[in-house]
């Protein structure tokens, strides 16, 4: 009994931190608007920096997470990241200068960089193979569910004053709260031969997590960069409705996530396919402009992220083992912001030149194409591999 309620509190502590670290970038959406009419004098481009900011320093700092954890004890590194996270989230709310907003920002971006690897690592250092599905479910809508809470309280307190929405990074102190109460302090670098901030032959051997979760992000984040502009534009949809339904789609993925692990285990060897099907149909139904296909494209794109983050953890997880902290989920971590950092770079060009600038649902059709390279490195990278049987109930 003793035993299981450590185990819980453990849990909750390590999941307390995947609330926390979507809201790098997306606590701030809602309030971007407001943002930038008070920064207007400043180019226009430092003010997308500050959505994108924390991404480009989230990638640096997991790629030096291997030696710093030789270093640093987990509670350390846990502290020392939620002690950053609120330092530099909610320390915007005093800063009236963009680029000390933008330094501030970065300093938030090596913040998540400490706690991501941690969020997910630490499940499978602490749990068995066969516990890692549905942890890692969970963890997924925990993240999700960060984001539905980030985007509603940021853009109610963007409402007070542009920069009331940086205080929502005070939920940081809720996880500061358990690491310091309950997170064991372990020395996960000591397992490791080699301290070197980024080994090749880790990226051979994880290739097809790190690619899929390169790929996953690349199609999940053209929803969000565009979404808002092509139902406005196209539908004449509010604010508010889009709104709703932005946060309908968080909603599905976390549900989805709570229930990975049963998912997982009904339909093991098919869910690798899921992501990349669901978000095909998810654009395919974007691409009829009308409001129940809009809602049903979001649900289907809200189901892929929902189950395709989970699953790529899992298997890294169950590959990487105890080691999964400081070897493989860097990599995934690194891998998932840099999908968000160049979805939009990669996305909107290829739009334009594929199907010209006049053409709303462009990206969208950028998007079936990637579903469909998507497809192609599954099959090849997962369709010969069975799951590995410590995963099986």
């Amino acid at each position: 009994m003793e035993k299981n309620n450590v185990s819980k509190k453990v849990t909750a502590t390590i999941l307390s931190m995947s609330l926390l670290t979507v809201m790098a970038g997306a606590a701030i959406a809602p309030a971007l608007g407001i943002i930038k009419a008070h920064f207007s004098n400043s180019p226009a481009m430092l003010v997308q920096f500050i959505i994108s900011m924390p991404a480009l320093l989230i990638i640096v700092t997991n790629l030096f997470f291997l030696p710093l954890s030789r270093i640093l004890r987990t509670r350390a590194i846990a502290f020392s990241g939620l002690l950053l996270y609120i330092v530099a989230g909610a320390g915007c709310f005093f800063v009236d200068d963009i680029y000390v907003l933008l330094l501030m920002r970065a300093v938030l971006g090596v913040s998540v960089g400490l706690i991501m690897p941690l969020s997910t690592g630490l499940l499978a250092f602490y749990f068995p193979p066969e516990e890692q599905a549905s942890l890692m479910g969970l963890s997924a809508a925990m993240n999700q569910m960060g984001g539905v809470v980030a985007t509603l309280l940021a853009g109610l307190l963007a409402t007070v004053e542009w920069n009331y929405a940086f205080l929502v990074y005070l939920l940081g102190l809720i996880a500061l709260l358990m690491v310091w109460l309950w997170l064991p302090d372990e020395q996960l670098g000591s397992a490791n031969k080699r301290g070197v901030p980024f080994q090749p032959r880790q990226l051979l051997k994880f290739h097809p997590s790190v690619i899929g979760m390169l790929l996953l992000m690349m199609i999940f984040f053209i929803f969000p960069t565009n979404f808002a502009v092509v139902a406005s534009s196209r539908l004449g949809l509010s604010t508010g409705l889009i709104t709703i339904i932005m946060v309908g789609l968080d909603v599905v993925a976390f549900f989805i996530g709570m229930v990975f692990g049963d998912v997982m285990n009904h339909f093991r060897q098919s869910v690798k396919y899921f992501a990349p099907v669901f978000f095909l149909i998810g654009y395919a139904a974007y691409l009829i402009p009308s409001v129940p296909m809009l809602i049903v494209g979001s649900a289907f794109i809200g189901m892929a992220n929902g189950v395709g983050v989970p699953y790529l953890n899992t298997i890294a997880s169950i590959k990487g083992g105890k080691n999964s902290a400081t070897t493989v989920m860097p990599l995934l971590s690194a891998a998932l912001y840099f999908g968000q950092f160049v979805s939009p770079i990669i996305v909107i060009p290829a739009s334009r030149i594929l199907f010209g600038q006049t053409d709303l649902s462009g990206p969208y059709k950028v998007g079936i194409l990637l579903c469909l390279i998507f497809l192609v490195q599954v099959y090849f990278t997962r369709h010969f591999q069975s799951l590995p049987p410590a995963a099986k109930p």
